[in-house]
């Protein structure tokens, strides 16, 4: 549920955060007339997303076994590309993220109402649409599929709290170090599902070595305590990965993280 709950919490802040920009803009524009485009965009894409996490849904449970594997693994990859391609996207460009909606919308603005719904159904449907893959992904292999459910819910109705009392002035919020240690988390998050894709891969026998395992934890990491559960549901960690998980896990986490948290290089200013 924690997983689900911060994949809803990151990806809902950052498409409330877009909404929030858009809505500012149009009314300190005095362009409320337009705000119905804005939603009617937004409620398109919203209605996108949950289109296409139901079929992703749907089109799993109509494979058969080895090829629901694959299915299962191909977006599992899917989503750890587009998860790590959102994370470093949003650390170099969040800070002039504003100044480009606000230059997307008001070019919208010239052109037409259908320009604005548009421009707005864009600027969400990409949170959306990652937002139902990370999801899918991060759920494989969940015994149960309604505490997942509720953990998105619940960090969706966050984000949209959270946003609401930023536009309000209500909140305050270092974005910069909440987008920081949520990266940090989605990374070890997005770790645990490239290994859950090896993992599917070796069940579907594209990979070999299921059985070479790396070490048990067994004895010390049983799958029915809490601890076990938790640490199973965010990172998935289990008892016996095997050595081809162990190895493309550390692969991708190391130097994602190191790449992550290194210092941004901060421009000079140009000389007069």
């Amino acid at each position: 549920m924690f997983a689900s709950y911060l994949i809803g919490l990151r990806e809902g802040l950052e498409a409330t955060l877009v909404v929030s920009v858009l809505v500012a803009f149009l009314v300190k524009s005095e362009r409320t007339d337009r705000l119905p485009h804005v939603w009617a965009g937004i409620g398109a894409a919203v209605a996108l997303s949950v289109a296409f996490g139901a079929l992703l849904t749907f089109t799993a449970a109509r494979l058969d076994y080895t090829r629901q594997e694959l299915f299962e693994a191909i977006t599992s990859l899917l989503a750890v590309v587009f998860v790590t391609w959102m994370i470093f996207w949003m650390r170099r460009a969040a800070r002039a993220l504003s100044t480009e909606l606000r230059g997307r919308l008001a070019g919208a603005l010239e052109v037409g109402s259908v320009a604005v719904a548009v421009m707005a159904f864009l600027a969400v449907a990409r949170e959306g649409l990652e937002t139902a893959l990370l999801f899918f992904a991060s759920v494989q292999g969940a015994t149960a599929t309604a505490q997942p459910l509720i953990g998105i819910c619940l960090g969706l109705l966050t984000a949209v709290l959270i946003g609401w009392g930023l536009y309000r002035s209500a909140v305050r919020i270092n974005l910069t170090k909440f987008f920081t240690w949520t990266g940090v988390l989605l990374i070890l998050v997005a770790a645990g599902i490239l290994k859950y894709a090896v993992h599917d891969f070796q069940e579907a026998g594209v990979l070999p070595g299921l059985n070479a395992h790396a070490f048990d934890l067994g004895a010390v990491l049983s799958a029915d305590s809490w601890y076990g559960t938790v640490l199973s549901g965010m990172f998935n960690l289990t008892p016996q990965p095997s050595v081809a998980e162990v190895v493309v896990w550390a692969a991708y986490l190391v130097p994602a993280l190191v790449l992550f948290l290194r210092p941004q290089r901060v421009s000079a200013p140009a000389a007069a």
